[in-house]
């Protein structure tokens, strides 16, 4: 498994003060991407609709609005 490229803006360019920590999303070369973002599973989980469920290994990581909207353009149709 490994990184393609990244998808939408780097961290630096959506603001952060270092561009190194911040939420960030890859396309791997599988197809599949990868999020870097806040594991926020403790404080949401309870809050999944019924129809929603995650494995033990699964994370709920939330990532910020900008960093998705910025990537928008360069997530495939399909």
């Amino acid at each position: 498994m490994s990184i393609a490229r990244r998808i939408g803006a780097s961290p630096r360019e959506r603001g952060s003060a270092t561009g190194q920590s911040c939420p960030d999303i890859f396309e791997l070369h599988d197809g599949d991407f990868a999020v870097i973002g806040t594991d926020r599973t403790a404080e949401l989980e309870s809050a999944l609709p019924v129809d929603a469920a995650r494995a033990d290994y699964e994370r709920i990581v939330v990532i910020t609005r900008s960093t998705l909207t910025r990537a928008k353009a360069d997530i495939p149709d399909a």
